[in-house]
């Protein structure tokens, strides 16, 4: 672990103008004259999030030099599309909590909730036609395509328990890291980066991602409730089948490992047994082998971002891969 834990309000200070332009566009760019989506809208966006994605497209557009304005509006749609990811998300899921507060289908139902996550998808590719950048609208076009087909393959693999490394790596790829990517990707097009310069902010992206995903399925199992916003083991009542618990059921006791599949196996568990399924995965090493690979991806991430000159932005990146391994929501 590190000595010192950076946070997003030092790492964003230098952008945080920036930001909060991209706060006001959000508000515009979500309001509406049916009285529904207006309302919905402010519901979601009245609370910021971490807006991890928008930074990134700050600061990769930043580090390579852009002067103009349009990183904002930019900014604006890749936040649209992760929320209308997160709405469909809790549907799926059935998730009656998001960021310490009430699902949006727990308040409205699951069928506004999906039209509302088609809406606010739509509407990016839509707004971003707008833009003087055709690349843009393949990047946002190309990475919600990657989100649905995630989310859909981690749906066919709900509650599997020969669920393998790679087809969890496959799934976080697609689901989480691929907008990561997207986001650096589109910094890198408005700054006019060369081939090289955006291949290496996508891999950047890309490893950021994964390190983000993996630390939140690992927080499903040693986090704070108050802190993560919602239940601890969400993601095991959901069905989701995690690196935690794939390597649980790979490895260790072979009593310990039978004894899991059992528990995992019964359609609804009690307070006893998710206890029991904890204790299990705890004391193998699952949660460690998950931060170690966690570790490495974030790892990379410092690695390729190394590469670009020294500046305020190429240390906020690199912080942002620190920030991203020891957060505990």
């Amino acid at each position: 672990m590190l000595a010192e834990r950076p946070d997003l309000s030092g790492l964003y200070n230098h952008i945080r103008d920036e930001l909060d332009r991209v706060e006001e566009s959000l508000k515009m760019l979500s309001s509406s004259a049916n009285p529904l989506i207006a309302e919905i809208s402010r519901y979601l966006f009245q609370k910021k999030g971490k807006r991890i994605r928008p930074a990134l497209l700050i600061l990769c557009s930043k580090l390579l030099r852009y002067r103009g304005d349009d990183h904002i509006f930019m900014a604006a749609l890749i936040e649209f599309i992760h929320t209308a990811s997160l709405i469909h998300d809790d549907i799926i899921d059935n998730a009656d909590r998001r960021r310490g507060r009430d699902s949006v289908h727990t308040r409205w139902g699951p069928n506004i909730s999906v039209l509302l996550g088609d809406y606010l998808y739509i509407k990016s590719i839509g707004l971003s036609l707008e833009s003087d950048y055709p690349g843009v609208v393949r990047i946002l076009t190309d990475v919600s395509s990657r989100m649905i087909d995630g989310e859909l393959t981690e749906y066919s693999l709900s509650g599997h328990l020969d669920t393998a490394e790679p087809d969890y790596l496959e799934v976080i790829n697609k689901k989480t890291a691929s907008l990561f990517a997207a986001a650096c990707q589109i910094g890198a097009v408005l700054g006019e980066a060369t081939p090289e310069q955006e291949r290496l902010l996508v891999d950047y992206g890309r490893n950021l991602g994964l390190t983000f995903q993996m630390i939140d399925d690992l927080l499903d199992f040693q986090g704070d409730e108050d802190e993560l916003g919602k239940p601890v083991l969400s993601d095991l009542s959901e069905g989701r089948i995690t690196l935690p618990l794939i390597y649980a059921l790979r490895t260790g006791r072979p009593a310990n490992r039978r004894r899991l599949q059992a528990l995992m196996r019964k359609k609804a568990q009690s307070r006893e047994s998710r206890k029991e399924i904890l204790e299990i995965i705890r004391g193998n090493g699952a949660l460690d082998y998950t931060y170690r690979k966690a570790e490495g991806f974030s790892l990379r991430a410092r690695g390729l971002v190394s590469l670009f000159p020294d500046s305020a932005h190429r240390e906020a990146l690199s912080l942002l891969a620190e920030f991203v391994l020891i957060r505990s929501r």
